[in-house]
């Protein structure tokens, strides 16, 4: 691309001002970063960024300004850490994009504040955490003017996103089609070949919830748009992505020489640019294949790199995800205790991250995989767990697990039951009322009020206190399993609409969808 042949230097001999050269550099960045030539911004931005793990250097330029290059970084260090999976790499791309909007709004620019919003909803969604994106995004659409339709269509499109990776497609599909003429009139290939790429994505979903092919052989054509599209603008990365996604469709349709072959084009593509995390996302989907395939050992292998490369990365969705895949894998290996364990853990990043539906989903997992090696209780507290966690899932196929477990469950507690009155003359102590799931989490209540109660109601110094790496985990688990807590933390959440706005939220709360990204 000609725009990474400019370098700093040469903008050095413009006679520009400090201010006007950073103005300059963001604007280059931003083009470079639409491209997915992520090191190349950060080249174009090195006067400002000298040591990419230290702060920008903001001496010397006016305060807007300023605010540009907190964004630019801020967005940057967003890609780079879910490309690299760097640890922490979320958390610290929020802290300057956020700097960036406080910025924004002191100097009075409410359009570049809403623009840094929609970048953070991103930053939330890398990490599982999408109803904090959802209702960032829902703000932003409130705020765009009618004038800005590049920016409605960003915004739209990455709404769907958050939608179609909680499985709620039909919301997704809502947005896609309100992007569609806005997407059209940009001319910009990079989000053309998003929307394409997000619109195959929840088609091929609603294929397989309504059995159609129609559904599948549009989300084939969309893929085809979505890889032009990316291939005009030189987008690499994306390109990587929309053949995983093809490989994840042939492997759902059990065509798996055609799955591997877009596997490996996906893999040389995510390798040539460095893209270690979209690597993990293609071995992933490489172990459903194989699994599919009955190619367990090989299988495992590609599952346990992809939970290896994302444990220290940010993308904690993703995360849970390998993670079930590779429990599945290990129970159907006859490897029940190492496949329980990964079960479990996946059920806790999916939690603690804010991904429900993820956690639900490997409950599910546990009872389909491991129902007969474990015990009842622990069948009967991972059905009601699913249920609590999946009672607002739009997911058909998720309504279809949930019945068919039900019968499993209901069927060993109908076993139990026959042994129990067979076994009636065997004197055993009584635990009447007594639960172990409930005692542990009236324990778990009582700590987080504690540390609630000490820190005035301040979830991100609660966090510190409990040992939490990052505030949302605190936040997830109040949502989810602790909401009598919601008032002891209304402190917080006032602080958080100061910064990105949520004390707008009325109306229709938006829900989305999950699949592959």
């Amino acid at each position: 691309m000609n725009l990474a042949t400019l370098s700093v230097s040469q903008l050095a001999d413009q006679s520009l001002s400090l201010s006007e050269r950073a103005r300059f550099c963001c604007q280059l960045a931003k083009q470079l970063e639409k491209a997915g030539e992520y090191e190349a911004a950060c080249e174009g931005l090195s006067d400002f960024w000298p040591k990419r793990e230290g702060e920008p250097t903001l001496e010397g330029i006016d305060r807007t300004t300023q605010g540009h290059v907190l964004l630019r970084i801020g967005s940057l260090t967003g890609w780079l850490g879910s490309a690299h999976q760097s640890e922490g790499s979320q958390e610290k791309a929020k802290n300057l994009i956020t700097r960036s909007i406080e910025v924004f709004e002191e100097v009075g620019q409410p359009q570049e504040a809403t623009e840094a919003r929609c970048d953070l909803a991103l930053c939330y969604w890398r990490e599982g955490a999408f109803d904090e994106a959802r209702i960032i995004l829902r703000d932003v659409l409130r705020e765009i003017p009618d004038t800005n339709s590049e920016l409605k269509a960003v915004a739209l499109v990455r709404g769907a996103i958050v939608e179609r990776t909680a499985t709620r497609y039909n919301e997704a599909l809502s947005m896609l089609n309100q992007a569609s003429p806005l997407v059209a009139a940009t001319g910009n290939d990079a989000l053309a070949g998003t929307f394409h790429n997000q619109l195959a994505t929840v088609l091929e979903n609603l294929s397989r919830v309504e059995q159609g092919e129609t559904y599948r052989d549009r989300a084939l054509i969309e893929y085809e748009a979505a890889s032009f599209h990316f291939e005009q603008a030189g987008h690499n990365r994306y390109r990587a992505l929309v053949e995983n996604n093809l490989g994840y469709l042939f492997y759902t349709i059990r065509n798996f020489e055609e799955a591997h072959k877009h596997l490996n084009r996906a893999r040389r593509l995510y390798l040539d640019v460095k893209d270690i995390g979209g690597v993990a996302g293609v071995d992933e989907t490489r172990a459903r294949t194989l699994l599919a395939e009955g190619r367990l050992t090989e299988a495992e292998r590609f599952a346990h790199a992809a939970v290896k490369t994302l444990d220290v990365g940010g993308k904690q969705s993703l995360l849970a995800e390998a993670l079930t895949t590779h429990g599945t894998i290990l129970a159907s290996m006859g490897k029940t205790g190492r496949a329980k364990a990964a079960l479990e853990r996946a059920v806790e990043v999916a939690q603690t991250s804010g991904d429900l539906e993820g956690a639900g989903r490997a409950h599910l997992n546990t009872i389909e995989q491991l129902g007969q090696q474990i015990s009842v209780d622990e069948l009967v507290s991972n059905y009601q767990a699913a249920l609590d966690l999946l009672q607002t899932s739009q997911d058909p196929a998720t309504t279809s697990r949930l019945i068919a477990c039900a019968q499993k469950v209901i069927g060993t507690l109908a076993v139990e039951v026959d042994k129990d009155e067979e076994a009636t003359s065997v004197d055993v102590p009584s635990w009447d009322g007594f639960s172990f799931k409930q005692e542990v989490l009236d324990y778990e209540k009582a700590i987080i009020s504690r540390a609630l109660r000490d820190t005035g109601g301040a979830v991100t110094k609660a966090a510190r206190l409990l040992g939490f790496n990052h505030h949302q985990s605190l936040i997830a688990l109040i949502n989810s399993r602790h909401k009598g807590l919601l008032g002891v933390r209304s402190a917080v959440r006032k602080r958080r609409r100061s910064i990105i706005k949520a004390g707008k939220n009325s109306g229709k709360k938006s829900e989305l969808s999950s699949l592959k990204s």
